[in-house]
């Protein structure tokens, strides 16, 4: 069998990075999780991501079949997700370049996030590669829920609408994402498919809650609600904070973990979302229910899920949502947000309960139903593992991948309107069409 070579592009989603910080979270996961499990139906992958680290070598040879390639594309060091725009003319070359000194070709590249699609189309236009996209997020969706508070520049939305016709396949991440696409950006229904996040059952199975909160140093007379993930306000976890404080009233010993920020301590120096949520736990006066942690290594996060009594994850949207996977995985049922990938994993009163994403009573309510019905909560324990375990493998999530891949490879799909031009064949052809970037031409020559 002819081996196939795909290029994932993920600007500032590495799967390298520790997760839990602002811009570490499920585009990291999905990357890093669905790249070695594509190595085992036969593909080799290569992962573009940007350089943030001037000691950072250019190739890691990650995985068997994967490696990570970090390109120059801005100044090597951190810089927040909304403000790597400018610096994706500089990516596309660098990749260009990478590709041309090493002789490389892909016969399919997958772009991650608006960014990453903006190169691909770019190479596209260079060297004739089709390419899909997984968005994780939409701006004109974010822009509806976060208004003034998005940072990203408007030509995120003019960049996306392009892509949309452009991409040779769109994969959404759930029904919810599909129907975005198509209400918001007029995209073609015939052209997204549908293939959801998933969870490693290696890494995220049911563990004993006892010996899970010996490990951790938590009570077992505690009832414990868990939160993990990126500390961000559109995470919604004030909303679980307030909750508690309707909940403490009913339910005796009730504590809340909250897992993530930017340090391993919980730092509002480095984690101003931090800050914010003590200050509300304040307010409420439950500050001594209130836990935070700081973020954990990923290979702990099972001990988390499995001491928590609950999981709750109330975003005011979610393209998708890995965490609740995890959860459930690990036996422990899911209060969430109805919308988006959430409402489309949890299934309500079998796995967990949905409720809206802004009314910490009917979440307090639910919280409480939970922790004192003890068949329903085992009941819900038991749903979640089948559940997941049936349609959320990142294993059967590749072979749904491996489908869509050979659709564009195979040239069934719906052709996108822009044409393709003619492929690179050599380095002379490639400083030809670079011509259009010469501030990055003369780094190379």
């Amino acid at each position: 069998m002819n081996m196939k070579r795909i290029a994932f592009i993920s600007e500032h989603a590495s799967p390298l990075a520790l997760l839990g910080g602002v811009d570490n979270g499920g585009q990291n996961v999905y990357v890093a999780e669905l790249s070695m499990q594509l190595v085992r139906k036969g593909f080799q992958i290569d992962i573009y991501t940007r350089r943030d680290c001037s000691t950072t070598p250019e190739v890691v040879e990650w995985k068997p079949g994967v490696r990570v390639i970090h390109v120059t594309a801005g100044p090597p060091e951190y810089i927040p997700k909304e403000q790597l725009l400018q610096y994706m003319q500089e990516f596309t070359f660098h990749m260009l370049y990478f590709m041309s000194r090493h002789e490389l070709w892909y016969d399919l590249i997958h772009a991650h996030f608006f960014m990453s699609a903006l190169v691909a189309s770019n190479i596209k236009k260079a060297a004739g590669i089709p390419y899909v996209v997984t968005f994780h997020a939409l701006g004109l969706v974010r822009k509806l829920h976060q208004k003034t508070a998005d940072g990203f520049p408007p030509e995120r939305t003019v960049i996306e609408k392009h892509i949309v016709e452009d991409a040779n396949l769109i994969i959404a991440e759930c029904p919810q994402d599909k129907e975005d696409l198509m209400m918001h950006y007029g995209a073609d229904a015939d052209r997204i498919a549908i293939a959801p996040c998933g969870f490693n059952p290696k890494e995220f199975h049911p563990v004993d809650k006892e010996a899970a909160r010996d490990f951790l140093r938590i009570s077992q007379r505690d009832k414990v609600i868990l939160q993990l993930g990126r500390m961000v306000p559109r995470k919604g976890v004030d909303n679980v904070i307030r909750a508690m404080e309707y909940a403490c009233s009913s339910v005796n010993r009730l504590r809340l973990l909250v897992v993530g920020g930017e340090s391993d301590s919980p730092d509002p120096a480095q984690t101003p979302e931090i800050g914010r949520l003590q200050q509300i736990a304040r307010d409420c006066n439950i500050s001594n229910s209130v836990i935070f942690t700081g973020r954990k290594a990923r290979s702990v996060l099972k001990y988390y899920y499995a001491a928590a009594d609950v999981f709750i994850s109330t975003p005011w949207y979610e393209p998708f949502g890995i965490t609740p996977l995890e959860s459930m995985a690990c036996g422990t049922p899911v209060i969430g947000s109805n919308v988006g990938g959430i409402k489309y994993s949890v299934v309500d009163e079998r796995t967990g309960f949905l409720v809206p994403p802004h009314e910490p009573d009917v979440l307090a309510n639910r919280i409480i139903q939970l922790l004192k019905d003890n068949a329903l909560h085992q009941t819900m324990s038991r749903n979640a593992v089948k559940h997941v375990r049936n349609n959320f493998t990142w294993s059967k999530v590749a072979s749904q991948i491996q489908k869509i891949y050979n659709t564009v490879l195979t040239g069934e799909q719906k052709p996108a309107k822009q044409p393709v031009k003619q492929l690179i064949t050599d380095h002379a052809a490639l400083l030809n069409i670079m011509n259009l970037l010469p501030a990055f031409k003369s780094s190379i020559v």
